[in-house]
């Protein structure tokens, strides 16, 4: 019997991320679908405040902080230094 091959970036549809820089004016995104091709994943985005703006983009992309943030965050808690534990000090 065929493995069963696990599913990447199962739970990428409805997620929220914040853009580290505005991406076309705007900041807060939800994954309204999502497309595989081959080996590839894509997510389409559409802007929180806007919904005539939306991209796709290689969800790879989503993974790398210095572009996304997942979750929506304000540009305060996007400032903020890592907290670093008590027992690093």
């Amino acid at each position: 019997m065929a493995k069963k091959q696990k599913q990447r970036f199962p739970h990428l549809l409805g997620s929220k991320w914040t853009a580290t820089q505005k991406t076309f004016g705007w900041r807060h995104f939800q994954v309204m679908n999502r497309r595989n091709e081959g080996k590839w994943v894509f997510a389409e985005l559409v802007s929180s405040c806007d919904p005539d703006t939306r991209f796709w983009i290689n969800a790879k992309q989503l993974k790398d902080q210095k572009l996304w943030e997942a979750g929506w965050k304000t540009l305060e808690e996007m400032n903020q230094p890592p907290e670093v534990p008590f027992w690093q000090d």
